[in-house]
């Protein structure tokens, strides 16, 4: 289950869903869909889950000019999964630090 979940997502933009819309967003892994992201969810966090979807998002170029010349990389591909959760379910990811 915790090879499914990479890690979640904290932006600005997630935290107005979790306030709002009770959705919260993790990095998974490719090739898991989306029955295994909301079981493993339900298991890791002990919370209700009731929708999810997913996007993929493709790997991306990058060309730097520097002092050294032009360096040039790329952005690995990964897939995101949004998952909103029942009323009165929360995660809390701040709760171990």
């Amino acid at each position: 289950m915790s090879k499914i979940l990479i890690k979640p997502v904290l932006t600005e933009k997630m935290n107005v869903q979790k306030e709002k819309l009770n959705r919260f967003g993790f990095i998974v892994d490719k090739q898991a869909n989306k029955i295994e992201i909301a079981k493993a969810v339900e298991k890791l966090y002990e919370v209700t889950v009731l929708n999810v979807n997913t996007m993929i998002y493709a790997s991306k170029k990058s060309t730097k000019y520097t002092k050294k010349g032009i360096v040039s990389g790329k952005r690995s591909a990964y897939k995101k999964a949004i998952v909103t959760l029942i009323e009165g379910d929360t995660i809390d990811f701040y709760s171990s630090i």
